[in-house]
């Protein structure tokens, strides 16, 4: 069986609030989940220790037990020391996107039309 330790999602709409579990990976976001590792509440500033709660004893024991941490969990063990921080790369960051990119070719074409009229008189 594939274990997850993840997010589910509680809260009612625009105040969202998770629980950490530990659960099958076969099974939905907010459905059935073998134990409740701690909570993560988003809407709470970032430097308050109630932002993110966990039982760091029982997610050692579900990690030893062979249960892999989802992106953001994993970011919040980082965080608690547990795993050894990994290195991300965003190489999309930088890139303008499509419009951007058709903007700015647009405005350097307007640029060199008065630049060729001067030359060429």
């Amino acid at each position: 069986m594939a274990m997850k330790i993840r997010l589910a999602r509680g809260g009612s709409k625009k105040r969202p609030f998770y629980a950490i579990v530990a659960t099958d990976a076969r099974m939905p976001r907010d459905g059935r989940f073998l134990e409740k590792l701690g909570t993560y509440n988003p809407l709470m500033p970032k430097d308050s220790e109630d932002r993110v709660k966990m039982n760091m004893e029982r997610v050692q024991y579900w990690i030893d037990q062979g249960a892999q941490p989802t992106d953001r969990v994993a970011r919040f063990l980082e965080v608690a020391g547990v795993r050894p921080k990994t290195e991300r790369k965003n190489l999309k960051k930088a890139v303008p996107g499509k419009k951007a990119t058709e903007r700015a070719a647009a405005k350097a074409e307007k640029a060199a039309a008065p630049a060729e009229e001067a030359a060429s008189e």
